[in-house]
């Protein structure tokens, strides 16, 4: 398991097709949330955040981690590095899945700047934890994710700062369920 957060060049975005067990990860703060037919659990970890969203006998579950993060293949649904910009979506029984993720890299005075407005945000809503800086750093890393709930959809917006690379990973995920006959 790690103990402090990877390179933003480690990184990995995954989702499985079942829950993964919580002792695979270094979580610093969680959010429960239960809304219609679905309920899901936030958590922020080392390497980014780990969602598992839950309908009926359907579970899905997405991870931010380091690629060596130790993780199952059974049940992998999608797997991309951490890196540029890209967007997938994925279709099972009666729900949907949506994701996109962007990778940037910023001068200092702008990295700085992102992260004060996260500090900002995070005070009126959302999850935040922030990192120790090291020693290095007078401030370490910082994780906020915003969460938006409706009685059919899940939107999960992430900001990931890694300090030492000067680098923001900003992902968005929709977690839907589509057909309203269907009890997944």
């Amino acid at each position: 398991m790690l103990i402090t957060r990877p390179k933003v060049a480690e990184l990995t975005f995954q989702l499985y097709g079942r829950p993964l067990h919580p002792e695979l990860f270094q979580i610093y703060r969680s959010r429960r949330v239960e809304r219609g037919k679905y309920d899901a659990k936030i958590d922020i970890t080392s390497g980014g955040h780990v969602v598992t969203w839950r309908s009926g006998h359907l579970t899905l579950t997405e991870v931010a981690a380091a690629a060596q993060n130790p993780l199952p293949k059974a049940r992998r649904l999608l797997s991309h590095r951490l890196k540029g910009e890209h967007h997938d979506l994925h279709r099972c029984r009666c729900a949907s899945y949506q994701m996109g993720f962007q990778l940037e890299t910023a001068e200092p005075d702008i990295f700085w700047a992102f992260q004060q407005d996260l500090l900002l945000d995070a005070q009126r809503s959302g999850l935040l934890y922030r990192f120790d800086g090291g020693g290095r750093m007078a401030m370490g890393a910082i994780s906020y994710i915003q969460v938006e709930t409706r009685d059919r959809s899940l939107l999960v917006q992430a900001f990931h700062t890694f300090p030492e690379d000067l680098a923001i990973v900003k992902t968005q995920s929709l977690f839907e369920l589509v057909d309203s006959a269907c009890d997944c």
